[in-house]
């Protein structure tokens, strides 16, 4: 932490016995407790990146591969320029990219689940000019609360066949149905990295963040879904540092706050982003008339 002070009051402070008839020009000055940024922060770049071709020849390479000297720096600012924790960091964010196949995800892929409409990104930015991120929580089925109790009634049984009928569709086989349920899950997965990523590439030059919009209007327990949620902030801290500006919990419901008391530890330092309110504020503050997403319209 470095303090700076102008001249004339530095002179004060370091000669006690120093006199003058100027009247005394009050100059305003600041401290920061943080940690500056180096002054040439491509050679830190050029350093990860040297460490990375040496230890880690089997990374990609290319757009976020291990020689994305942009995405390099971006976790450097991220780990505060500590050059072992950069690396650290960053290897484990591409061998997930590669693992999760994000460089395959595309409209198509995820068209099934973006056609329910429980998340997507909205088409005009928001009045600071952040790409704007939606996830309709009462849209969002982790499973069929049914489906449990079914499976116990039949002890098991998953041979029968039984015509349902839910959310998800009409299908014969308990056997099925389970492993409809498995594939959903990676398919929530798939959508919320893809629309991470599209979010990310509506970004204006100058903006580095995106608005998290969560709206729980009309949430129930059916809706609620513990390990997506940790998965969404896990993917954001581990593989999208500092990419959200801030998050937005929209008129969330009384029984949403035991999963909130269950979540905000593993946030970490997001839960300070995180703001409860209202639909009308998210019209009158983060838009205009004519950019505010349809759902928030009056």
């Amino acid at each position: 932490m470095a303090t700076r002070l102008s001249h004339p009051l530095r002179h004060h402070l370091l000669d006690p016995n120093h006199r003058t008839n100027k009247p005394l020009r009050v100059r305003k000055f600041s401290i920061k407790n943080e940690k500056l940024e180096p002054v040439e922060p491509h050679k830190m770049v050029m350093k990860v990146k040297q460490t990375l071709e040496k230890d880690y020849k089997n990374l990609p390479v290319g757009r976020n591969g291990r020689d994305d000297e942009e995405m390099i720096l971006w976790f450097l600012k991220d780990r505060k320029f500590d050059i072992e924790e950069s690396v650290s960091k960053l290897t484990k964010a591409i061998k997930w990219r590669q693992e999760f196949k994000v460089s395959e995800l595309s409209e198509e892929s995820v068209e099934r689940l973006a056609r329910t409409g429980k998340a997507f990104v909205h088409d005009c930015l928001d009045v600071n000019g952040m790409p704007v991120l939606v996830v309709v929580a009462s849209k969002h089925f982790p499973d069929c609360s049914w489906f449990s109790d079914i499976t116990c009634f039949f002890g098991g049984f998953l041979s029968c066949h039984i015509t349902f009928s839910c959310n998800c569709g009409g299908y014969n086989d308990i056997a099925t149905m389970m492993w409809l349920q498995k594939e959903d899950q990676i398919e929530n997965e798939k959508l919320c990295v893809f629309l991470i990523e599209k979010a990310l590439s509506r970004l204006p030059d100058g903006k580095e963040e995106i608005l998290g919009i969560f709206d729980f209007r009309g949430f129930g327990t059916e809706n609620s879904d513990f390990e997506f949620l940790r998965f969404l902030f896990d993917v954001f801290y581990y593989y999208y540092p500092k990419r959200l500006g801030q998050v937005l919990f929209v008129d969330t419901p009384f029984l949403f706050f035991p999963l909130w008391q269950l979540i905000k530890p593993l946030l970490r330092s997001y839960a300070s982003l995180v703001r409860f309110c209202s639909a009308d504020t998210v019209r009158k503050e983060y838009f205009t008339e004519t950019t505010v997403p349809t759902n928030f319209r009056d």
